[in-house]
């Protein structure tokens, strides 16, 4: 034994026998107080004996009979584990066929002629000695029936042979076990095997069924091809009648086993020590269950009760022993022992009688800290005989605690289920009994709840941009937060791109791998809370591949392909595009797409095309790198399946027509050697066609014709196989001249100053010579000019679209002379002008005066100076000026209204109040009515003084000065603008032309027939001095 130990240790490893060691051992511990036994303790040595010498017959057998191959293992200690090998040390493949049973031998329900061979070797491994033990190898020959002839069944005899009969299918018969009904015992809580092996051809099937009772859920499982039932940690409900049934096309074979489940003892109650103080009573219990029901019995001190010193306070009553009035020597070890013919039980239960004061184990002002609404589980551990009361007292003078708030537990525990701040606080348990009382203090602390008030959130993010995941905390001040950060419940990778902060988490360059769940885990000392969220990383799906074409046909194939992963966004086109190898390689068109949930295409092709394929897939991220390209396919000629398009025939000069088309694609030639048949024919005459056979152009002009004038054309496109259908005629025209007439009778009707209305004669569209444009009006205003001068003159042009017969003319201005006449348009150009036509316009309301001047003030007077309006649009007839006085506080006083001559260009103002200020309105007027006004002010003089110390501006050198030097810059802009117009510049009158909104005056639209267009010339006119 080791010291100080109750530990036994045998080594045999420096000589000695473990024979010599083999039996039953038991420990037994005693003190003053009594003695305890352990279990009992068998040890018995491993042992792996060589297998018995025997003499192997070879077995001949006749294909499709059965044949059992015994191994009969030695008996070791434990049982070896049994397996069959060949002679390469390889194991012999099993199958319903053939299988080992739980005894170790090698059942063929039926054999075959692969069955044949020599080495068939039965192992026995002994796991406890490490050695394997062989058996000699079991021959096996297996014959043929069919092949078996006279001279072989003349060197067989009948006992070499098992059975005469030829080969036939046999219904199954049951190889083990035998009979019809056989008997199992097993123990409960072992586990249940059932075996049925089946002879017969074909090969029988095995099932199994428990007769009037269902095979246990969650606890049946079938091995060896279902010809071994097992049935784990079985109890007595198990016990009953199992059926093994045996069936193949010829029948069936049952065998029925009659299963009993037995049980070693177990506990029920196991005894539990006793502590007792003088004069009290108690009881040992000791109850246990088996099959058969165990038998109790009871020693003290390890010596059978019945021969133990007696003690008159106890009495044994089955299994109970009963304590009355103990006193300090009834102390003792007690021993139950239960036991029937399956094994037994043994407990040990110690009876201290004691006499002790109160014990608080628990130590002084220990601390306590919970979380609010948790329960909060305050301890005092205690001791004493007789055991003591307990009682809790909050705070130093509380009550005593009562009520449902509060849990007592038996040892001693104060339990607050749901603690809140106000449980806060310092708490006192209390122990006595008749020996003495003692008590003790602990402290209680409620934190707050740790919370994450803001989690993170669901993620779908493309690869390589970045990502962040919040955790903002909140805690309780006292409480020092952790915040672990996992990956798929594991730790983050140890990858740089991972940036924990303090209240985040944040991925750079986020890749494929990175896709999972994360989840924030906040810890203190008292709890721990969590949050996760779910990061998807979606990008471009990766590329098909493995493209397939397939049915190849002249005008059709398809096409099938593998989609590649679709990286977290489902696929939801495939886009389908090719390559003609043969017309344009290198270069991809679309062919069609499809839904992406479609991976084959039925795909049209065109002839004397080399067809090459791929395929690219789009998601809501972008489009996938093209997948490899398919085989390529080469389709047969044919002839055109079309002519070209956009046939079209316009004269480039007045004799030819231009006739030209869209030529057709490489692959739309259908063969080789594409050319195109021109043929064309004058409109509405009886002549035949005219045709000619061209390269692959997209041209050809035909010469002579007259001028425009509607041909008949069409082509017609062909290459070396044959012609394309019949294409559709077109018409075209000759090539245009210009109009050989002007338009006739044309009027003008003035509506007001500012606007006029034109009307004229459509000319014959015979002599327009081409396709009518419209009609183009040129307007000028007539100057009155010295003889011999030269000034340019201002020409508007308004086109007018169609074959409209009329037009408005805006933004003349008044009381001016005008000249027009129109033109018609085509193609080619504009044809000879009509007459000039002359119209005045009205008077209008003149401009406002050119300036007004107030000088020279006096006390009482101011003197006005004004220029006439830059345009009177009219006879002046007169000014009109009103003046007002203005206050300090800019109000205005009553209006002074003078009409003034139109001859006047000054006015001096009399009797006007001194030192004071006066806003002046100043018009022009004619006989229609009131031109625009421009104001001024001015302020007359305080007195004579003043007066006399005011000096004229106008007469100042300075001024005077300044005056010459902008008269002189404004004279050289007047000679820049001067030979800016001789070189014929254009200036728009768009601004005039929005002036005047008159609802008929739109020559802008196309509706309307006018081309929207303004246009300026400049003349020079010569007239004399």
């Amino acid at each position: 034994m080791k010291p100080n130990s109750g530990t036994l240790v045998i080594n045999i490893m420096n000589g000695g026998k473990a024979e010599a060691y083999e039996g039953v051992y038991q420990c037994t511990a005693r003190n003053e107080r009594g003695a305890a036994i352990s279990n009992n303790i068998v040890i018995r040595p491993s042992r792996s004996p060589l297998w018995t010498k025997e003499k192997l017959e070879p077995n001949q057998v006749r294909e499709g009979d059965s044949l059992v191959l015994h191994c009969r293992p030695p008996v070791g200690l434990p049982p070896p584990i049994i397996f069959w090998m060949d002679n390469a040390f390889q194991r012999l493949p099993q199958s319903e066929r053939v299988s080992q049973g739980l005894n170790g031998d090698l059942y063929f329900s039926n054999v075959q002629p692969e069955d044949t061979r020599e080495d068939y070797i039965c192992y026995a491994r002994f796991n406890h000695t490490q050695t394997i033990q062989q058996k000699q190898p079991i021959s096996v020959k297996v014959f043929p029936m069919d092949s078996l002839n006279d001279t072989i069944a003349a060197n067989l005899s009948d006992t070499d042979i098992y059975g005469a009969k030829p080969v036939t299918e046999r219904q199954p018969v049951l190889l083990t076990p035998t009979g019809s009904t056989s008997t199992k015992v097993e123990l409960r809580g072992n586990v249940l095997l059932l075996e049925c092996i089946a002879a017969g051809l074909p090969t029988p099937v095995i099932r199994w069924i428990k007769e009037g009772g269902e095979l246990p859920a969650n606890r049946t499982f079938f091995e060896n091809f279902k010809k071994t039932l097992k049935i784990i940690d079985v109890s007595e409900a198990d016990s009953g009648n199992y059926k093994c049934i045996a069936r193949n096309t010829l029948g069936s074979a049952h065998h029925v086993i009659s299963v009993t489940v037995k049980a070693a003892p177990y506990w029920i109650t196991a005894p539990r020590n006793l502590v007792l103080s003088p004069g009290e009573d108690g009881t040992l219990i000791c109850r246990a269950n088996g099959n058969p029901k165990p038998n109790i019995s009871w020693l003290a001190n390890g010596v059978p009760i019945a021969i133990a010193p007696e003690d008159p306070s106890r009495k044994v009553d089955g299994d109970t022993i009963i304590f009355s009035h103990v006193q300090e020597r009834s102390s003792s070890v007690y021993q139950c022992n239960a036991s029937n013919e399956y094994g037994y039980l043994l407990a040990n239960a110690f009876v201290n009688v004691l006499a002790e004061p109160p014990r608080i184990l628990t130590p002084p002002n220990k601390l306590y800290q919970v979380i609010t609404d948790n329960p909060a589980l305050l301890d005092c551990a205690y001791f004493g005989s007789p055991k003591p009361e307990i009682e809790w007292f909050k705070g130093v003078k509380g009550s005593i605690l009562r009520g449902n708030e509060y849990i007592f537990h038996d040892n001693g525990t104060l339990e607050i289920p749901v603690a809140q701040k106000d449980s806060t606080g310092t708490y006192t348990c209390v122990a006595r009994n008749e020996l003495g009382k003692i008590q003790n203090e602990v402290q209680l602390e409620v934190k707050d709840p740790t919370m994450i008030i803001k989690q993170p959130e669901y993620k779908v993010i493309q690869r390589y941009s970045h990502v962040s995941f919040e955790c903002i905390i909140k805690h309780d001040s006292t409480l020092l937060p952790t915040v672990i950060w996992l990956k798929d419940n594991n730790e983050l990778p140890d990858d740089e791109r991972f940036l924990v902060g303090k209240d985040n988490l944040t991925i750079m360059n986020v890749t494929d791998k990175d896709d999972g769940t994360y989840t924030c885990i906040v810890n203190t000392t008292l709890d721990s809370v969590s949050a996760s969220a779910v990061l998807t990383v979606v990008a471009r799906p990766n590329p098909p591949f493995d493209l397939e074409l397939t049915g190849q046909l002249e005008r059709s194939v398809e096409l099938s392909w593998v989609p590649g992963d679709e990286n977290n966004s489902p696929i939801t086109t495939f886009v389908i595009e090719y390559e003609d190898g043969l017309h344009e390689p290198g270069v991809w068109h679309l062919q069609t797409e499809v839904p992406g949930t479609q991976t084959t295409v039925q795909l049209k092709l065109s002839p004397y095309v080399n067809y090459s394929f791929r395929v690219i897939a789009v998601n809501e991220i972008g489009r996938s790198q093209p997948s490899e390209p398919s085989e390529q396919y080469l389709t047969k000629s044919a002839n055109p399946d079309e002519n070209p398009s956009n046939v079209q025939g316009i004269g480039s000069v007045p004799d030819n027509l231009v006739i030209t088309w869209e030529s057709l694609k490489g692959f739309q030639s259908n063969g080789p050697g594409l050319q195109y048949k021109v043929s064309w024919r004058q409109k509405d005459f009886d002549d035949e066609w005219t045709s000619v056979i061209v390269a692959n152009v997209s041209k050809y002009i035909v010469s002579g014709t007259p001028t425009f004038v509607p041909y008949e054309i069409k082509v017609q496109a062909l290459n070396d196989l044959g012609y394309a259908p019949e294409p559709s005629e077109v018409i075209g025209h000759s090539g245009e001249d210009l109009p050989m007439v002007a338009p006739g009778n044309v009027q003008v009707h003035v509506i007001n100053s500012t606007l006029a209305k034109v009307h004229w004669d459509p000319v014959p569209l015979k002599t327009v010579r081409g396709h009518l444009q419209g009609y183009k009006v040129y307007y000028w205003k007539v100057q009155s000019l010295p003889r011999r001068s030269r000034r340019h003159i201002e020409k508007k042009i308004l086109t007018f679209r169609g074959n409209k017969t009329f037009g408005m003319l805006p933004g003349l201005e008044p009381y001016s002379s005008y000249k027009l006449n129109v033109r018609v348009v085509n193609g080619k150009g504009e044809g000879p002008a009509s007459p000039d036509k002359v119209f005045k316009t009205p008077e209008g309301v003149p401009s406002s005066p050119s300036f007004l001047k107030i000088t020279n003030p006096t006390l009482d007077s101011l003197t006005l100076e004004w220029g006439s309006p830059t345009h009177p649009n009219g006879v002046l007839t007169s000014y009109i000026l009103k003046f007002q006085p203005i206050n300090n506080t800019h109000e205005l006083g009553p209006l002074i209204e003078i009409r003034i001559p139109a001859n006047e260009s000054s006015l001096i103002l009399k009797n006007l109040n001194y030192s004071t200020r006066y806003k002046f309105y100043f018009n022009a007027q004619t006989s229609v009515g009131s031109g625009s006004q421009i104001t001024e002010e001015a302020v007359t003089i305080m007195d004579e003084a003043m007066a006399s110390r005011q000096v004229d501006i106008a007469t100042q050198g300075w001024f005077i000065g300044l005056m010459c030097a902008v008269a002189l810059l404004i004279l050289i802009l007047l000679i820049v603008c001067f030979i800016r117009r001789n070189k014929g510049g254009k200036y728009p009158v768009k601004e005039k032309e929005d002036a005047h909104a008159d609802p008929e005056i739109q020559p802008m639209k196309e509706d309307d027939g006018t081309f929207g267009e303004y246009r300026l010339f400049s003349f020079v006119s010569s007239a004399p001095f």
